[in-house]
């Protein structure tokens, strides 16, 4: 990235930071939810809590989707790979997500299962194509920013004839979370998690655009703006989502406008439109089940589903009862709140998804925040 330098510039986000400070009414306080882990490891990467008033909190949102894979997702995927004609490609991030009774991908392979690593779609792509006697399913899991290249897979794999490959389809979608997350009970009846804002995706925004979260700004009188992963871009967010709420407005803006357009990048959009439709429902850690909030395949690629082609079941499965992963997806509580942060639960020894992902608030916490605090006691 060009000029990466200027995105980094302590001494502009200060100057943000007293903005925020001058602007923010002392009477009152401003809950902003950073949905993506990319912000929130920035935020604490950076510090930035650090630089805003203590009347202006962030609340950590969903992350990243391995973080909100549930563990019954993970136990069909390792259940798949177990099958001896079976290759599994996944990501390395899922290789460590615990399943039930402390499996984990990781293990699967341990004991026998033929799981790869891949970097993208396209290396799963290679492997079936050079091993035509294994059938060859790659873990498609994301957000909308990894939905076209496994449309770009299917097309590849399609026009080359591997009838050897399928997607084991687990894309989700970013709105239908904001949603869900705004129409709980946590949010709407309790009380629990006070929400003034948004902070939009970064990536997810450059395929979707912005006018996707144009009707919740409006249904649910919630402004939301749409950033980058720089500090700079946080922090500006910030400033711009206290400005909207000062002034009453509930619009989606865009801080983003190096990368992210109001209708995004519609090419892409028409890619996965041909390969996939709405589920009518799927499970995410945390939520629950989300109307709308995931993809499948269409039927007439029923050959390349891995779901339909090896009648794949999603058995029914519980987080660990001690893991707050669930609550801190929601922006219930944060990791400092799970007796098993830095305990048991560490990058080491993960408990929940949140610990594993990179992206994950528990994680980012373990790398960041902790030594800052540390940091803090001798000051």
């Amino acid at each position: 990235m060009k000029y990466i330098d200027e995105h980094r510039d302590g001494r502009l986000a200060k100057e943000i930071a007293r903005q925020i400070a001058a602007l923010a009414d002392p009477a009152r306080s401003y809950h902003f939810m950073e949905f993506c882990g990319g912000h929130t490891h920035a935020i604490s990467r950076y510090g930035l809590e650090d630089l805003l008033p203590q009347n202006v909190q962030m609340i950590h949102g969903p992350g990243c989707p391995v973080c909100v894979l549930p563990i019954g997702r993970i136990d069909a995927a390792i259940a798949l790979a177990m099958r001896p004609e079976i290759t599994l490609c996944t990501y390395g991030d899922l290789m460590r997500v615990p399943g039930s009774n402390e499996s984990s991908l990781l293990k699967a392979r341990a004991a026998g299962a033929d799981i790869r690593m891949v970097y993208s779609t396209l290396d799963a792509l290679r492997i079936a194509e050079a091993e035509p006697d294994r059938e060859v399913v790659f873990f498609a899991i994301g957000f909308e920013t990894t939905t076209p290249p496994t449309a770009l897979a299917l097309r590849v794999a399609i026009a080359k004839e591997l009838r050897n490959f399928s997607i084991f389809c687990n894309h989700v979608l970013t709105p239908a979370a904001i949603q869900n997350i705004l129409e709980s009970p946590d949010v709407r009846k309790l009380g629990t998690v006070k929400i003034d804002g948004f902070i939009g995706p970064a990536h997810v925004s450059i395929v979707i655009g912005t006018e996707p979260y144009e009707f919740f700004a409006e249904e649910f009188q919630k402004p939301v703006v749409v950033a980058g992963f720089e500090p700079l871009d946080v922090i500006q967010a910030i400033l711009m989502l206290v400005r909207q709420v000062n002034d009453g407005r509930h619009e989606v803006e865009n801080q983003y406008i190096r990368a992210v357009t109001r209708f995004g990048n519609e090419k892409a959009q028409a890619q996965v439109a041909n390969f996939f439709e709405l589920r009518e429902s799927f499970e995410w850690r945390g939520l629950g089940e989300v109307p709308y909030g995931a993809l499948r395949l269409r039927p007439q690629y029923a050959e390349h589903d891995a779901e339909k082609r090896f009648s794949m079941v999603t058995p029914a499965a519980k987080d660990d009862p001690a893991c707050e992963c669930g609550a801190i997806l929601r922006g219930v509580k944060k990791p400092a709140n799970c007796s098993l942060f830095g305990t048991v639960c560490t990058p080491d020894t993960p408990m929940g998804s949140c610990m594993v992902s990179p992206e994950g608030a528990c994680a980012a916490r373990w790398t960041y925040g902790r030594l800052r605090e540390h940091a803090k006691a001798f000051e």
